[in-house]
């Protein structure tokens, strides 16, 4: 791979972490009602399962699943009913009025944060097809792959963890708004109405 082409994939992939998606939308959503310390351990679910993917992918689970429609229909399924199921369970989580010194209490485990941003980063199935589309364009076929593809998925998870902090830092300022029920209640719904959305758009996806 040269620097120039190198440098034009690092362009590609910055302009693809700044499109919202659901891994973005559940980093944000953890910082604001739970704190940065949540945000990253949403974080760390979400790269995990991009890391698998991609792996997944370049190892050739894409083709088999566009091969066998039945594989790929099934997890996008699954993937589609996992974030609507969280879209109605955020739309309604209790929201109540706490001090005007106090900050919205935590309620979910450090666990669950992680757990969470892996389930909404290994729900998305149509990555693999993205990923074994996106990658080939960028490897030079007369050099060894293996290095190739590591400093590819590197950059991919080092750009990713760049935009969740980024977010992260950005969206935890709002979060003294959830002082009022009304702006909990609020944020719960749009969080929810977003995360179904996504279900929705997963299910319309067609390779």
């Amino acid at each position: 791979m040269t620097l120039q082409t190198y440098w034009l994939y690092l362009g590609a992939v910055l302009l693809i972490s700044a499109t919202p998606g659901p891994n973005i939308f559940y980093v944000t959503s953890r910082s604001i009602r739970f704190g940065f310390g949540a945000a990253m351990l949403a974080m760390t679910g979400c790269l995990l399962a991009l890391l698998i993917i991609l792996s997944a992918s370049v190892a050739g689970v894409s083709a088999f699943m566009l091969a066998v429609p039945a594989a790929f229909e099934a997890m996008k399924y699954a993937g589609a009913a996992y974030l609507i199921w969280l879209g109605v369970q955020t739309w309604r989580a209790p929201a109540a009025d706490v001090g005007v010194n106090d900050s919205p209490r935590e309620t979910a485990s450090r666990f669950a944060h992680f757990r969470g941003g892996f389930l909404v980063g290994i729900s998305n199935p149509k990555l693999l097809v993205f990923a074994a589309a996106f990658f080939p364009q960028f490897i030079t076929k007369s050099a060894p792959w293996i290095p190739q593809f590591g400093l590819l998925v590197a950059t991919f998870l080092m750009v990713e963890a760049c935009a969740y902090v980024t977010v992260a830092s950005s969206a935890r300022g709002l979060s003294r708004y959830l002082v009022q029920a009304v702006w909990q209640r609020r944020l719960n719904r749009l969080s929810g109405a977003i995360f179904a959305g996504f279900g929705v758009a997963l299910l319309r996806y067609r390779p």
